[in-house]
């Protein structure tokens, strides 16, 4: 495959769900396309959605000169998949695309059989994958970890190229898929300028955040449980906020009241990361798996201090600092760094500042959409 002859190229983002850093990623990556004179759409599911995300998909729309469509896309695979898919289908193949890319695993499923039917019916068409962790959370031993792992197999035969967004997810895909045979290249996400001016704390500002899903992944239940290690720490006791929402969110909620975290901790519906981090000193991702998330940028960029563990493409950003990092899923060593940092609150902020000056120098929207645009014409068909 050669390299297109236009310097412009009509580009389809596909995924499934609206929500966290995946679609962070393909608003940054939308918008830059459109700036560069690209003509760019959107296919993602029409039945999840908090009023923050729906307000971030009607801001993106103006940079979507190919539209936004729509589609009820359910998580786990079902037959309503291959209607859904015929649908999406018959809108892709009015949009004309170059290029087609898929993100996550459902918008890999669907972007990559829709790629490959219309290559079927003679429009040539640039099939890109971006796993963003997706079906590589799973490992081989269950029964729903072999099924996804053996569908990306399968659709490894109808991918042109592969973006991954760390050096961890490429170097997972290798070991549970297979090595890619064709193009593949590791563009971490990026922040814009903007989000590397400091964010202080409110006078008001509670001690610990978490900002993310509601779910085990992400690792609310260990941030309860650090929290509650307090009690019996001796000293002061910390106030929380957990910004978030998900299916798993009553259960939390039951969680700190059972633990008597009621008066401590309270809970916020979605709102920007950086309204959230002026609510509080100090940021806690305690995830138990994750690929290059957004929030750990976010908030090294907005100067705040954090606690993180030692997952995923966490590292390549910490860089020489992994030493901060902590193992996941242990609540015991999340409290101990959560208790570090509540104790030394100018050392805390200094050590975030210069976290931040190194990644600043190493993580930029701009270099994002430019390493992508590349990829993108390495494998454009020409002649369409």
């Amino acid at each position: 495959m050669a390299a297109s002859a236009s310097d412009t190229q009509r580009i389809v983002h596909c995924f499934r769900a609206p929500v966290g850093g995946l679609f962070r990623h393909v608003r940054d990556l939308a918008q830059a396309q459109h700036d560069a004179g690209n003509a760019v759409g959107i296919i993602c599911d029409a039945t999840i959605g908090s009023a923050m995300e729906e307000k971030a998909l009607a801001a993106t729309e103006p940079y979507l000169s190919l539209g936004l469509k729509r589609f009820p896309m359910r998580r786990q695979i079902t037959p309503s998949d291959i209607s859904a898919t015929y649908r999406a289908l018959r809108e892709v193949r009015k949009l004309n695309p170059d290029i087609l890319h898929a993100h996550g695993a459902k918008g890999g499923v669907y972007a990559r059989v829709i790629g490959t039917l219309l290559r079927a019916s003679g429009i040539r068409v640039a099939r890109i994958y971006s796993p963003h962790g997706g079906s590589l959370h799973y490992d081989r031993g269950s029964w729903g970890g072999r099924a996804y792992l053996t569908a990306e197999r399968v659709l490894q035969r109808m991918t042109d190229a592969f973006i991954f967004v760390s050096q961890f997810e490429a170097d997972a895909y290798a070991a549970k898929v297979g090595a890619p045979d064709r193009p593949a290249a590791v563009v971490r996400n990026g922040l814009r300028p903007e989000e590397f001016i400091p964010v202080p704390p409110a006078p008001d500002a509670v001690d610990f955040l978490f900002i993310g899903a509601l779910r085990d992944l992400k690792g609310p239940d260990l941030f309860i449980e650090a929290l509650a290690a307090f009690d019996g720490a001796g000293g002061r006791l910390p106030r929380a906020l957990i910004v978030g929402d998900g299916e798993d969110e009553p259960r939390y909620r039951q969680m700190v009241a059972d633990l008597g975290l009621s008066d401590r901790v309270a809970f916020h519906e979605p709102m920007p990361a950086r309204e959230a981090f002026a609510r509080a000193r100090i940021v806690v991702v305690p995830s138990r798996a994750e690929s290059m998330p957004y929030i750990i940028l976010e908030t090294i960029a907005a100067g705040v201090p954090l606690v993180a563990t030692r997952v995923g493409g966490i590292p390549e950003i910490f860089g020489r600092e992994t030493d901060r990092l902590v193992p996941a899923g242990d609540a015991t060593a999340l409290f101990e760094a959560m208790a570090r940092l509540d104790q030394s609150p100018d050392e805390a902020r200094r050590d975030a500042e210069a976290l931040r000056e190194t990644v600043q120098a190493d993580f930029s929207a701009e270099a994002m959409a430019r390493a992508v645009s590349a990829v993108y014409r390495s494998v454009t068909i020409p002649n369409k």
